[in-house]
Order: structure tokens, then C-alpha cells, then sequence
């Protein structure tokens, strides 16, 4: 395996999926863990990620320097490089020019974990400070008009730094370099895919839980059903399956979601309707991140309700991904900034009754798609768009009313009824609608109308850490906007969002 150490950069994911699309298990830690842990894990292999501190500030990360005594091959990226650079004496400082964006990488020898790899190359930079002056054994290998050290290595240890990021598709040959850190340098072998995950956490499951019961929140998405799966290949019938109806659904989907548990899913499933307790509870809340936490604490106030019908459950399931951890307080108490809470992550409170498992908190989404694949899950759920748990209620901008609600469903259905005919509905990450909390002025049947604004959200994307807006044929969106604004009462303007994440998220709210 291969062990991140979190520095802060918003790329650290980036890194991750890199190294695992070479079958190659990784995980990412803060700086602050300590030796005997790292010692533990084994790691072939160390990457330090970039980040947005400087290393000669006070409270900039730092991780333990024995780090380098391990004899294990270490790569630093950006701030990582700058990092390592200072543990062995170098000098890092302010640099007199800043360097973002695009840069000409030139490669001094084609060695080493440029192997291969042309001598004039395009890399991404993103960095304020440079390094001066580099400690003894190391050497510069590449450069750019700007930085004279934009990579370095000291080959004799195994420890290697670039300036640029190598984990971004910007950087034409980054996968290439990646690659040859992975298998050359580290020696990694290609072990890791969804069978050898399914069988290991099929096995950690059954030791954790012990023979004790489990409940699971099931929505219907592909995150809760391989959920679901894995746990109950692991324990069977101890697994109790619970579909809250909080309200905040599209149009008809708890019907069809428990039509489809029945056919697909041979599980105990149990339904409860809360859709009072949380619309009450979200009744005048306006600010997303209380949304969010109301809805999250709601759901496993229900669990724990339910949990006391269920004699001996000890432990709740959910199916939290990695990117609900790295984007809602950093992964595992990094120092990468928040973006946004998840109900999964953010809105649990500290004093639940029962013990929380995550099976899938180390996948991404596209990985947990294999791993149903692998499960047999049906491919109807398989492929079946991301659905956020708070629902419809954060595609609400705004509050939350019984009307607004009716209003979004029916414009979210006429969406995703175009784009499935469209034949798009495969080729996009998520396509869903958003009402606006605004209202414009229109002309209808030759009379005023003041009514709703819905904004229109597609994107196309391989596990949601970056996304872009997807470009749907003009006549596609004129079909759908014609339809929502001619045969939903409370809608007279309809928009395109073309944002595309970073900067923006894919989720409005």
C-alpha cells in the first residue's frame, strides 16, 4: 500500500485516485499520526501532498522526520517537496514570483521518475514559495522558466520532490510519473481490485460485528445497496435494512424504491415514514449547513428509535464514501479546509447508541460502481445517478415547504424523463434541477405571471472530486425547459448552470 500524508492540498484526493487506478491500495492520514502507526501500515511507498501553508510558519503541518529513516521510498509534491527538502537542511523562501498555472517542465535526464518521458513537457504549478537552496545528496532534475528547482531527487535514499503537481490531467506526463514511482521506485505490485476488497471487508465485517446485528439505512442509491450487499454476505439475516421516508424524495421514488428492494435485495427491510418529524423540523431553516445537520440528526434519532424495536442491534451501517470525509472536515483531521458537512459525516451526533460502520468509507464512487458490479447488484441500481441524503431539501434554495417541494419534483421529473430518452443518462455524473429562491416576471396566455426561477444542473465527472458542466444539445434543453415551463404551475423561467467544480460544487447547497 501506499500511505498519503494530508498537508492540506485539495488535490490529495486526486493523488489517491491516481495511485488506485494502477490497482494499487492507498489511504490518506494527517501529518500528525505517529511513527509506530506509519511502522504498522507498511507502506512500499509515502507521498506528501501539497499545501497551502508555508513550511517556514510556526503552525505549518509537519509530520514525524523519522518518516525518511524508514528506508521506504518518499515522493513530495509542492508544500510535501518543501517539507522534505527542510527536514534534510535545504532552504525554502518566499519566492520573488509567483507560479500558477500551466508551466514548460524542462527534464535535465530522462531517469529516475522521468523515465521515459520527453526532455520539454508541460506541468502544473501552484505555488508562492520556492526552494533556494537543496541539501546534500540531492539534485535538481527539472526545471522551469521560473523555478530552477522544479524537481529534485536524491536516488540513493528513494526520495523524491516535484514542485509541480503531478496528480492533475494538466500535467500532460503526471499519470507517467505517478506510475513510475508506483512500480519502479516502490515496487508496488497490482493486487488491489474490488474482489480482493469485497472478500477482505466481507471478513473485517463479520469479525468487527461478532454475530451482533446491524441496521442500515437504505435509500435506494447505489452507495446504501453494496452497502447493504456487502454487509449481508457477510452476516445475513443479523442485517435489518431501514428506508426512512423523510419527505424530501423525488416524485414517487419511495414506492419505486420499495418495489425494487422487494425484487432485487433479499434483505429484512422495514419502512417508516417521518416525513412530519423532518419537515417540521426544517420548517423556516433557510441556512444550508443547519439543513444538513438538522437532517442528519433526525435520521439517527429515527435509527435509534428503530434500533430499540430490534432486540440486540448493536451497530449502524452507513455507506459513506471518501469523498463525503475529504470534503467535510478534511480526511481523517488533515488540515484540508472545509468545503461542505455531508449528512453522513457532519451531522452525527456524539452521543448515538450505536456503534457506526462504514464498509465503504475508503472507495470512491466510481470504485463502490465496480464493487456492485462485482456484488451482482443489479445494473439498474449500479448506474443509478447520486441522490444526495438530505435530498431535495438542499436543491431547495431556501426554505423548505410542502409546495416548493411538490413544484421541484415535478420539474426534477420531466428532467430526468428528457434525459433518459435523450440516451444522456448514462453519459452524465448527475443531471438534477434546483429551485431558485427568486422569482422573475413572465408572460403567459397574454397575462403577467411573477413566479419560480428552476436552474438546471448536468455534469459529467469520474468520481465527483472534479466535475464539468456537461454541453447537452441545445434542442435537448430547449425540450426540457418548454416542458417544465408549460406544464408546471409555479415555474415561468427556467436556466442552465454551466459552473463547473472547483470553483463551484455540484450540489447547489
Amino acid at each position: 500500500m501506499i500511505l498519503i500524508i494530508d498537508f492540506g492540498s485539495q488535490f490529495n484526493q486526486l493523488i489517491a485516485r491516481r495511485v488506485r487506478e494502477y490497482s494499487v491500495y492507498c489511504q490518506i492520514d494527517p501529518p500528525g499520526i505517529d511513527i509506530e502507526y506509519i511502522k504498522s501500515l507498511n507502506p512500499e511507498g509515502i507521498i506528501l501532498s501539497g499545501g497551502p501553508s508555508s513550511i517556514y510558519e510556526k503552525k505549518s503541518p509537519k509530520i514525524d522526520k523519522r518518516i525518511f529513516d524508514l528506508k521506504v521510498p518518499v515522493l513530495g509534491i509542492c508544500y510535501g517537496m518543501q517539507f522534505m527538502i527542510d527536514a534534510f537542511g535545504g532552504t525554502v523562501k518566499m519566492s520573488k514570483r509567483r507560479e500558477y498555472g500551466f508551466a514548460e517542465l524542462n527534464i535535465r535526464r530522462n531517469a529516475g521518475l522521468f523515465k521515459g518521458i520527453e526532455k520539454r513537457t508541460q506541468c502544473w504549478m501552484s505555488h508562492g514559495d520556492s526552494i533556494q537552496k537543496l541539501p546534500d545528496g540531492f539534485s535538481i532534475t527539472a526545471s522551469t522558466e521560473n523555478t530552477k528547482i522544479a524537481a529534485a531527487a536524491n536516488t540513493k535514499k528513494k526520495l523524491y520532490g516535484l514542485q509541480f503537481h503531478p496528480e492533475v490531467v494538466h500535467t500532460v506526463k503526471g499519470k507517467n510519473m505517478l506510475k513510475t514511482f508506483l512500480f519502479d521506485v516502490c515496487g508496488c505490485k497490482r493486487s488491489w481490485t474490488m474482489k480482493s476488497f469485497a472478500d477482505d471487508t466481507t471478513a473485517r465485517i463479520k469479525d468487527e460485528v461478532s454475530g451482533k446485528k446491524v441496521i442500515l439505512g437504505l435509500s435506494g442509491g447505489v452507495d446504501s445497496s453494496v452497502t447493504a450487499l456487502l454487509i449481508h454476505r457477510a452476516i445475513g439475516k443479523k442485517l435489518t435494512c431501514i428506508f426512512v421516508d423523510n419527505g424530501l424524495l423525488r416524485k414517487d421514488e419511495g414506492k419505486k424504491l420499495k418495489e425494487t428492494f422487494k425484487k432485487h435485495l433479499r434483505i429484512n427491510i422495514r419502512y417508516v415514514n417521518a416525513r412530519r418529524q423532518f419537515l417540521e423540523a426544517l420548517s423556516g431553516v433557510t441556512d444550508p449547513e443547519k439543513k444538513r445537520k438538522i437532517i442528519g440528526k433526525i435520521f439517527v434519532d429515527v435509527f435509534e428509535v428503530e434500533a430499540g424495536k430490534i432486540k440486540g442491534a448493536t451497530f449502524l451501517a452507513q455507506g459513506t464514501l471518501y469523498p463525503d470525509i475529504i470534503e467535510s472536515q478534511s480526511a481523517f483531521g488533515g488540515p484540508t479546509s472545509v468545503i461542505k458537512s455531508h449528512h453522513n459525516v457532519g451531522g452525527l451526533p456524539k452521543k448515538m447508541k450505536l456503534n457506526l460502520i462504514e464498509p465503504l468509507k475508503y472507495l470512491f464512487k466510481d470504485e463502490v460502481r465496480l464493487l456492485g458490479k462485482e456484488l451482482g447488484l443489479d445494473e439498474n441500481l449500479v448506474w443509478r445517478q447520486p441522490f444526495p441524503g438530505p435530498g431535495l431539501a438542499i436543491r431547495i434554495i431556501g426554505e423548505v415547504t410542502p409546495r416548493r417541494l411538490n413544484i421541484l419534483r415535478e420539474v426534477d421529473a420531466i428532467l430526468l424523463e428528457e434525459i433518459r430518452e435523450s440516451g444522456y443518462y448514462r453519459k452524465l455524473w448527475q443531471s438534477f434541477a434546483v429551485l431558485l429562491p427568486l422569482k422573475s416576471v413572465g408572460i403567459m396566455g397574454d397575462k403577467r405571471t411573477y413566479e419560480n426561477i428552476a436552474s438546471i444542473r448536468a455534469v459529467t465527472s469520474k468520481d465527483a472530486m472534479t466535475a464539468d458542466w456537461a454541453r447537452l444539445p441545445h434542442k435537448l434543453l430547449a425540450k426540457i425547459s418548454n416542458r417544465i415551463i408549460n406544464e408546471i404551475r409555479g415555474v415561468n423561467r427556467v436556466v442552465y448552470d454551466i459552473s463547473s467544480k472547483p470553483p463551484s460544487t455540484i450540489e447547489w447547497e
